[in-house]
């Protein structure tokens, strides 16, 4: 292979100094255990292959990717120079005998097998423990404070539901973790420390090395998500299903989607059809708009789940709900059909809080989507409803809470429903800009517990820059330092850590009309944002952000994702600095075929 075309990140000439240590790591004892004398002999053949592994580790170079080189960052990395291993042509993937696990261990093999163009069978974790094996072991839990540094293994079950412990050596990737999700976000460490070619559709001839080493991870935040609005400007599943990759591809794990607004209803309710044949037939500027089908949200939610991605459904009320009252004019207060609106102001339109036909409503459609939605939250909105009473717009929001409760599920509400009377388990959704708010502060008082989505800092839907094609600036600029540069477990006064569920970036899509847009705007925002809700506070820093984000745009670019190329970051030479011209998004097809 030419120098001209090698993939980025994949090194062809040996260094003539080891790889430095990385900042912030303990490196690991490279000597390796003591030889026992009383052993047995080994085999010709094991020797042979011993040979031969330790001949190509002493010609090749090290990997191209450090070991700390991860979005969001670990919590501890301990990388040992001397254990880097390097993917076989024969390599299987080895997975404990669950079937959630090796759903994890068919789409890692997924990942891998188009750029390497290795077989990678799955199989049961039986000895050897050589290649790729992924270990369910232990139970989840929660242990206080930082997981602790030790020769010995850690327990896994101090990981809790979503942590995981990667440890590379020369013979063997491992990923171990109390649950397939532990497993699926190791797996997502596991992508980023090999070269960037691994993202390419087609086989490349390249060392497909990972670096060696401990890595020992689990979140900071259990609610770590980005919303997209797919009312204003509707989205096709496929979209939907491109947007899910790129959450689970940094450990996100809540996808909320905004499916109704003034501009459009987009999700069938069977008992009131009207309002996707009438109400989801429009969208900001004219649009044909669009809905979807039950089986739509089906499969939207069915592909979530596999990449441990909470769905996370969104029915906007009392107001922004024109698309509703275009299709049943019964609804509105005046009884009158407005025209369907297709602009982006906000705040005129809402439900007859006076009328019991609005609360019948409200159950019918508030049912049928919790009985399409495993997860256990539904969001009512709650936000702008301008023209409704405070006295009235309590007294409506503490019904739907009780009507949400009747569901099974657990409310959540933009942070303008502070003020009705608590729900167990209530949680507002906060998006405002400044540091404090005594109304939501005291609902957490009550007891509510808190998603922030500091407009100023959060909402992807804001400019980069002032001369940003799209987007929106009454919040501010958010360039990618600023989206980084907060803490969520200090940012609202009177609210403290332990009442912050996390993190949400949400999209609001006026003037998002393309999958190339969304993209557009979610890229490099979103990691940062994913690091804020993972990374433990003390991993918080923005030149080491920065140097690690720069090696996603080499990723990005191999995999036809759109993304802006902020200037505050320093992307190497091989990303372009225009806008890049995506591949068409890949269309997923069964289950058992998608990729992570």
């Amino acid at each position: 292979m030419s120098l001209a075309n090698t993939p980025p990140g994949v090194r062809t000439v040996p260094p003539t100094a080891p790889r430095p240590a990385e900042p912030g790591s303990r490196p690991l004892d490279p000597t390796g255990p003591a030889v026992d004398p009383t052993a047995p002999e080994p085999a010709a053949a094991d020797l042979a292959h011993a040979a031969a592994r330790a001949a190509v580790d002493r010609l090749a170079p090290p990997a191209p990717v450090r070991l700390g080189d991860v979005v969001p960052a670990p919590e501890r990395v301990e990388p040992d120079p001397a254990a880097d291993f390097t993917l076989p042509a024969d390599a299987a993937v080895r997975v404990s005998p669950d079937p959630a696990a090796r759903d994890v261990a068919e789409q890692l093999a997924a990942l891998l097998r188009p750029a390497t163009g290795y077989p990678l069978p799955v199989t049961d974790a039986t000895p050897p423990a050589e290649g790729l094996t992924l270990q369910l072991s232990g139970t989840p839990g929660d242990a206080p404070g930082p997981v602790a540094a030790g020769a010995g293994p850690d327990p896994v079950a101090a990981l809790g539901a979503e942590g995981y412990r990667l440890d590379v050596t020369p013979d063997a990737v491992r990923i171990t973790a109390a649950t397939p999700a532990g497993l699926l976000h190791g797996v997502q460490t596991l992508r980023q420390l090999l070269p960037p070619a691994v993202e390419n559709p087609s086989p490349v001839a390249a060392r497909w090395a990972v670096p060696g080493g401990v890595i020992v991870d689990r979140p900071r935040f259990a609610y770590r998500g980005a919303m997209l609005d797919v009312a204003r400007h509707f989205f096709g599943v496929a979209d939907v299903l491109r947007v899910i990759d790129h959450l689970a591809r940094y450990k996100l794990n809540h996808l909320h989607l905004h499916l109704t607004d003034d501009q459009g209803w987009r999700i069938a309710v069977d008992g009131w059809p009207r309002l996707t044949a009438v109400g989801g037939a429009t969208q900001v500027g004219g649009g044909p708009g669009g809905a979807y089908t039950r089986a739509d949200y089906r499969r939207i939610v069915s592909y979530a789940a596999r990449r441990h991605v909470t769905v996370v459904p969104e029915i906007d009320l009392p107001g922004h709900t024109n698309a509703a009252l275009t299709a049943y004019p019964q609804l509105a207060p005046d009884g009158v059909a407005p025209p369907p609106y297709t602009g982006t102001e906000v705040g005129f339109s809402y439900l007859d809080p006076g009328d019991e036909r609005t609360y019948a409503f409200v159950a019918d459609v508030l049912g049928e989507v919790s009985a399409l939605t495993p997860g256990p939250w539904l969001h009512i909105g709650g936000d702008e409803a301008f023209k409704v009473p405070a006295d009235a717009y309590a007294r409506f929001v503490a019904r739907t809470q009780g009507i949400v409760a009747a569901t099974g599920k657990t409310v959540v509400g933009w942070h303008q429903i502070a003020p009705a009377g608590h729900a167990d388990g209530r949680v507002l959704q906060w998006w405002g800009t400044g540091g404090d708010d005594p109304v939501t502060a005291e609902a957490v008082r009550r007891g509510a517990r808190v998603i922030l989505s500091p407009g100023n800092r959060a909402y992807l839907d804001m400019k980069y820059a002032p001369d940003t094609p799209i987007g929106h600036d009454w919040a501010g600029l958010i360039d990618v330092e600023r989206a980084y540069d907060w803490d969520p477990g200090t940012h609202l006064g009177g609210v403290p850590a332990e009442a912050v569920l996390g993190v949400e970036a949400p999209l609001w899509t006026e003037s998002v009309t393309s999958l190339a847009e969304i993209e557009f705007m979610l890229l490099p925002r979103l990691p940062a944002l994913a690091e804020l809700g993972w990374s433990p506070r003390r991993t918080h820093d923005w030149a080491s952000f920065r140097r690690r984000l720069a090696g996603h745009g080499p990723r990005w670019h191999t995999a036809g994702i759109t993304f802006h190329p902020a200037p505050e970051i320093p992307w190497p030479t091989t990303v372009p600095t225009g806008l890049p011209t995506p591949r068409p998004a890949p269309q997923p097809t069964a289950p058992t075929a998608d990729l992570p």
